[in-house]
């Protein structure tokens, strides 16, 4: 029993256990704000793009609405549905590219990821840590095993870029 206990405190103390805030690693580095910065690109051309079409639709409305009095019942009401079906088209169009750069947002913070995890191992083997753990799932810990900083500085001298097309 004794030798057991002794052998369990050993291993015990080569324990070692740090912690990362991966959104700060996530959204601080080069490749996480160039990320960032992409998804902001496509996103401000999908606004623009939005007001514009929103605009002609409200221009397109208030013709229709002008004409009311001059069009007969049928002419109206084909101007009102196929003007009814424009706005349906436009409310999908508009929800898909919303849910494309969700989508793009998702795959470049997975590929990042998948980048930054070959890095962890790496830093953890080299420095004999055990476990790296989340920052968000720690109610309390020294700031001395925070290693956030190290790692976004890894990430920025070995990944260069990730793409989201």
């Amino acid at each position: 029993i004794l030798i057991t206990l002794c052998t369990t405190n050993l291993k015990a103390e080569k324990l070692s256990i740090v912690y990362i805030n991966m959104d700060k690693v996530i959204n601080q580095t080069d490749v996480g704000k160039s990320i960032k910065g992409q998804l902001e690109k496509i996103h401000k051309a999908n606004i623009n793009e939005f007001s514009k079409i929103e605009e002609s639709l409200k221009k397109e409305e208030n013709s229709i609405k002008s004409q009311k009095n001059i069009l007969s019942d049928d002419e109206y009401n084909k101007k009102v549905s196929l003007f009814k079906e424009k706005v349906e088209n436009y409310k999908k169009e508009r929800k898909e590219k919303i849910d494309y750069v969700s989508k793009k947002k998702i795959e470049a913070t997975s590929k990042l990821l998948n980048q930054v995890n070959p890095i962890l191992t790496n830093y953890s083997k080299k420095n004999g840590i055990s476990i790296i753990l989340k920052k968000k799932d720690i109610v309390l810990a020294k700031s001395e095993l925070d290693i956030t900083e190290e790692i976004i500085s890894l990430v920025n001298s070995k990944i260069k870029n990730i793409s989201l097309n």
